[in-house]
């Protein structure tokens, strides 16, 4: 069975990136454009890890990782963030919401796999 991850970014060529890395793995990918769009594809479903952006309008990826973590389906469910922020600050900031990992833009396919293949079994 094809594992689930959610792509949260307001940039859809990002999105077009992370979610052709993620197919082309056997990944099944649903993109949303921001924490608003990302929460309402909470529908219940299965999501095996989500990989969010930090800077996105209506709700930032701090923001969705806080909302994400108080819904019981989900609340355990990995996050790794995906952004262009490198500093202290913002990690310990996503950290203290639940965010699993964090990766600086631009990236490599191959090392957001990485990161992932540790947090999805």
């Amino acid at each position: 069975m094809s594992k689930t991850i959610l792509v949260v970014d307001d940039s859809s060529s990002v999105r077009s990136v992370v979610g052709k890395a993620l197919t082309d793995e056997g990944f099944t990918v649903i993109e949303a454009c921001d924490g608003v769009d990302g929460l309402s594809k909470l529908n219940g479903q299965k999501i095996h890890l989500i990989v969010s952006d930090l800077n996105m309008p209506n709700m930032n990826g701090i923001s969705f990782v806080k909302e994400v973590k108080k819904l019981d389906r989900y609340k355990f469910t990995p996050v790794v963030m995906l952004t262009t922020e490198a500093g202290q600050a913002e990690k310990s900031a996503g950290k203290a919401a639940g965010a699993k990992a964090w990766m600086v833009k631009p990236f490599k396919p191959a090392q957001l796999l990485e990161a992932i293949s540790k947090l999805v079994p």
